[in-house]
């Protein structure tokens, strides 16, 4: 059955400084803040919440459907999901804007800095989600601020269980619009910093939040794996060793497509989270969001 995978369609420009940020950004001289970075390679990639996670969801044999939008430069991205087998029937495009944009800069410890131009995503919340009775399964990611809000409160009208994952577009938010998407929520997906803003934000704990109607909060530790709240008890899944590590870009995105194939399987949220570190730790040994190749753990968790 279909996963409705609701969130960013965009283009990444991906360069690599073979430096350290911290060695070129003076603490105590970030007001005057004037910095220049060499980055010798360059090259762009289809990227986006919703395109990464719908990626990693057809390798793995799922039926993704994205509900999301391009600019008129867009054809290339249609055809290329359409090349996976997955519908665009909800992929709006935006003919007098140009598609999202991601400038990404990584440094040699895999830190980044990413300049980010939203497009066509500021009118992704001209679609609603679809009112249909085969998806079983739905997760909010990073989109247009109303597009976020209005797709939660659709998906609560429906009753399709989903995964908040506000990631980088946290901060648009005030701790209570955090608290109502919650509410609406089955299960909330965070890196760590994430968590801790949200947790300020909110005034809420992960151990609060997760004894709650939520059936699971999930919060990625990078290479150190993620941890699991059920309960109000925290589970730790460990990390799984990449062979080798090339490129962050999508990590946490291929990590939520496991998680969501898991989930849309009726496994646990711990079982879910051990998948899509398996799934994230092919993506890291990849250049690029949608390069990496996981149909092989098909035939491993079968």
């Amino acid at each position: 059955m279909p996963i409705l995978v609701c969130g960013s369609l965009a283009f990444d420009t991906i360069t690599t400084f073979p430096g350290r940020f911290a060695e070129q950004i003076l603490p105590d001289q970030v007001h005057i803040l004037n910095v220049s970075f060499l980055v010798p390679s360059l090259r762009r990639e289809f990227g986006g919440c919703a395109g990464n996670i719908a990626y990693s969801l057809a390798q793995l044999g799922a039926e993704p459907l994205i509900l999301a939008t391009l600019g008129s430069d867009g054809q290339d991205y249609l055809a290329r999901i359409r090349n996976w087998g997955a519908s665009t029937e909800f992929v709006r495009v935006i003919e007098d804007s140009y598609t999202a944009q991601a400038i990404i800069i990584t440094d040699q410890d895999n830190n980044q800095i990413t300049a980010f131009h939203p497009g066509a995503m500021q009118q992704a919340h001209l679609t609603a989600v679809p009112r249909r009775n085969d998806i079983e399964l739905a997760i909010v990611a990073p989109d247009g601020r109303d597009a976020m809000l209005q797709h939660a409160q659709q998906l609560a009208d429906t009753g399709i269980p989903f995964i908040f994952d506000p990631g980088q577009g946290l901060p648009m938010f005030s701790g209570a619009e955090l608290k109502d998407f919650i509410a609406k929520a089955s299960w909330v997906a965070l890196n760590d910093y994430e968590a801790r803003m949200l947790c300020e934000r909110t005034g809420l704990t992960l151990e609060s939040l997760s004894d709650s109607h939520l059936k699971g909060v999930i919060v990625t530790l990078g290479a150190d794996g993620c941890d699991v709240w059920e309960k109000g008890k925290r589970s730790h899944v460990p990390g799984v060793k990449a062979e080798s590590v090339v490129d962050p870009t999508g990590c946490g995105d291929a990590f939520r497509a496991g998680v969501l194939w898991g989930l849309s399987r009726g496994w646990d949220s711990t079982a879910s989270a051990a998948l899509g570190n398996r799934v994230g730790s092919r993506k890291i040994a990849t250049s690029g969001a949608q390069n990496h190749l996981v149909a092989d753990l098909r035939k491993e968790i079968l």
